[in-house]
């Protein structure tokens, strides 16, 4: 159990398992970046391999050196921006990554329930298990 939401007297109990996540929200990713100990950096350029360059709205450093960024599609989306062979080689880049999602859409559902139960108490049940 994720939340509970008071409403009216009436107590409803939510559970997530699976949320498919697309990211959209620099801010609300900023957010859980801070929440797992990071702190991200709005603006700037990663540097790639044979110094390319790729400008991001939001990026990380890592305390191994390696540094994660994201930028917008077209479409609205934020996309990850990394050194992806080395990204696919490291379970800890991988795992920090399936943590910031994980607690990116635990909020984002979290702010949904808020929008749509209009004078509704959500209370966290118990942290997330990052």
């Amino acid at each position: 159990m994720i939340a509970k939401f008071l409403q009216s007297g009436h107590t409803a109990v939510s559970h997530l398992s699976i949320l498919p996540t697309v990211l959209r929200d620099a801010d609300l990713l900023a957010a859980s970046l801070r929440a797992l100990g990071h702190e991200p950096l709005f603006g700037g350029v990663l540097r790639g391999f044979a110094d390319d360059r790729q400008p991001v709205l939001l990026q990380v450093q890592l305390p191994e050196g390696q540094a994660l960024g994201w930028s917008r599609h077209p479409d609205g989306s934020l996309a990850l921006v990394a050194d992806l062979q080395r990204l696919s080689r490291s379970r800890s880049l991988q795992a920090l990554l399936g943590r910031v999602t994980r607690h990116y859409a635990a909020q984002l559902a979290l702010q949904d329930a808020a929008r749509l139960l209009p004078g509704a108490t959500i209370e966290m049940e118990r942290p997330l298990a990052l």
